[in-house]
């Protein structure tokens, strides 16, 4: 059976409580206790005995050093790394870099959650001018363009969920499911939104539904694939967190962020 290890990266500067701040696109370190998360992550693939053959990330600092002590503490620090913008946290527009309370309490409590959580409402495009509008970001520009649709993430200024799984689709299509059809592991390191929308997918959760999911950061979560004759690889039975006592305290903690 094929597997497919999907996790939100390390706690980052911006996901500790005392700071509280959507970062979305911005490319926010991780914090002390994030790298900590990376490696507890790594003993815990160690110990499930599961080797990826493919690791792929986010464009996104946060992401890309959580992968990499986690590969560093299984020995796959070798192993080739895809990284790519459709794996980057969902772009909160306006909201990036400002703290959810001070949004909170510019836009009010139903707006707020609007925007937040709902399924297919964008926040407020960021401003042009924002020191956070990636538009000038070298990791955006023609130079990368992946070729799989005409999106062009350097004028992307805000997104829905919807929107964040419509630009992730032809990335899954081209690179997750060739590696699972050959019965092998993918492991993805990337964002909360992100394997939000992996989660709809694969649990067929409704958009209604995936507004109350959290995800903790820095714990594994691992679907296993049946390949049918067709080659098609099918999700069978449900994810599993590699540590269900962590997720549960990381989920409490991202709700808590929301609400704070």
């Amino acid at each position: 059976m094929a597997t497919l290890v999907i996790m939100r990266h390390g706690e980052s500067v911006w996901t500790d409580k005392a700071v509280n701040r959507f970062a979305g696109w911005v490319d926010i370190p991780l914090t002390d206790r994030g790298r900590v998360q990376a490696h507890h992550a790594g003993l815990l693939l160690r110990e499930a005995g599961i080797e990826p053959v493919e690791c792929m990330t986010s464009v996104l600092g946060r992401s890309i050093e959580t992968a990499r002590i986690v590969l560093d503490d299984i020995d796959r620090a070798w192993l080739p790394v895809g990284r790519t913008w459709r794996l980057n946290e969902r772009h909160y527009g306006a909201f990036q870099g400002q703290t959810r309370p001070a949004m909170r309490e510019r836009y009010g409590e139903e707006a707020f959650n609007l925007y937040r959580r709902s399924y297919d409402v964008r926040p407020p495009e960021i401003d042009r001018t924002s020191e956070f509008y990636q538009a000038d970001d070298p990791r955006y520009g023609i130079d990368f363009a992946d070729g799989l649709d005409e999106l062009d993430p350097a004028t992307i200024r805000s997104e829905s969920l919807a929107d964040l799984r419509k630009r992730l689709h032809p990335w899954w299509e081209a690179h997750v499911l060739p590696v699972l059809a050959k019965d092998r592991c993918v492991l993805i390191v990337t964002h909360g939104s992100v394997v939000r929308s992996i989660r709809m997918a694969l649990e067929d959760i409704s958009p209604e539904a995936i507004r109350s999911v959290n995800v903790p950061t820095g714990v594994p979560l691992a679907y296993h694939f049946a390949v049918g004759k067709d080659g098609i690889p099918r999700v069978s039975g449900e994810g599993h967190y590699l540590d269900e006592a962590a997720a549960r305290i990381g989920i409490k903690a991202t709700s808590e962020l929301g609400t704070a």
